[in-house]
């Protein structure tokens, strides 16, 4: 299969030739490479430029922020399979993009997604932070469960058919698009209980406080456009509960 893999940059000079050189190195063959910039002004267009038509395609222009971009990935992608990798974070294997493929093949599905494991932006040897997915059950969302988005694989038609990320989402757009696409239109998917993806820890969710109550709103948002009841629990007892047992899990494992 053919996969499109999208990474969104703006001013990453010191981290995305690690991101560049991660996908490149995949072991499968057929990969698509797209790379959408926001006009950066640092080094970050001549890192990308130097490694030339390794890159299938990229953009380098002004736009309206980290969600808008990949959904102009996401348009000029032709991959059967579009993953998404953020400018500083990395496959965790050569083989990531292999084994995947083999069990889209495998399960006929139409979506895949695995591990992550969060490292000091630093060391990418520190693991502070390990989030194990679970396979999808009825009460997963409820539950304070979701796939992490870097290591979540979606076919491209999934894409066509149920809408791109919604842009009024400014912190969750990634939550509600996971949210709409699991709980709401129910498509198929298989966990892969295998660490795809290295993140280097911070992000716009995570980046101050303000951004989490913010994200925690758009959360219940996300709910209540889709019609669907408010699990107070979820956000407030479920999804922190997890989220300290995934810090005490990287601490076991290191």
């Amino acid at each position: 299969m053919k996969f499109s893999i999208i990474t969104v940059v703006y001013n990453a000079e010191e981290y995305i030739k690690d991101c560049i050189n991660s996908v490149l190195s995949q072991s499968h063959p057929d990969i698509e490479y797209i790379i959408i910039d926001g006009n950066s002004k640092d080094r970050t267009v001549e890192i990308i430029k130097s490694f030339g038509n390794k890159i299938s395609k990229f953009i380098s222009e002004n736009d309206e922020g980290l969600y808008y971009a990949m959904n102009k990935g996401i348009s000029i992608a032709t991959g059967e399979v579009i993953g998404i990798l953020n400018s500083d974070d990395l496959y965790y294997t050569n083989d990531v993009i292999s084994i995947v493929n083999k069990e889209f093949e495998e399960k006929k599905t139409d979506a895949v997604y695995g591990n992550a494991v969060f490292v000091s932006r630093d060391n990418l040897d520190k693991v502070v932070r390990y989030w194990q997915s679970k396979p999808m059950y009825p009460s997963f969302f409820e539950d304070g469960e979701i796939p992490h988005h870097l290591s979540l694989f979606i076919k491209r038609d999934i894409y066509l058919k149920h809408g791109f990320i919604n842009t009024d989402y400014k912190i969750s757009a990634d939550y509600e698009f996971m949210l709409r696409l699991f709980k709401v239109k129910k498509i198929t998917s298989f966990h892969l209980d295998k660490t795809l993806t290295k993140v280097r820890l911070g992000g716009i969710s995570n980046g101050s406080i303000r951004n989490i109550m913010k994200g925690n709103f758009e959360i219940l948002k996300a709910w209540r456009n889709h019609g669907l009841s408010i699990p107070w629990k979820c956000l407030f007892i479920n999804r922190p509960s997890i989220k300290m047992k995934q810090f005490k899990k990287a601490k076991e494992i290191d």
